[in-house]
């Protein structure tokens, strides 16, 4: 099951609050952000997940040719 559909399923208040905001931002805020930002304006006590999975992918960078 995708993470949107969970969400969609396991609150849609909050979800049709984020869809609501992306609508409203003409599409700059990603559901995702908007979803988080809902969920903890609802539910502050869930805070600390916020950034969860909001942090950059982690890339190998080649080695400069003669570096060897």
């Amino acid at each position: 099951m995708s993470t949107l559909l969970a969400r969609w399923i396991l609150d849609p208040v909050t979800s049709w609050q984020a869809l609501h905001d992306v609508m409203k931002s003409r599409g700059t805020t990603s559901f995702d952000v908007a979803w988080r930002r809902r969920r903890v304006t609802r539910f502050p006590d869930e805070a600390t997940y916020l950034h969860h999975g909001h942090q950059p992918e982690e890339t190998s960078v080649p080695p400069a040719p003669g570096s060897h």
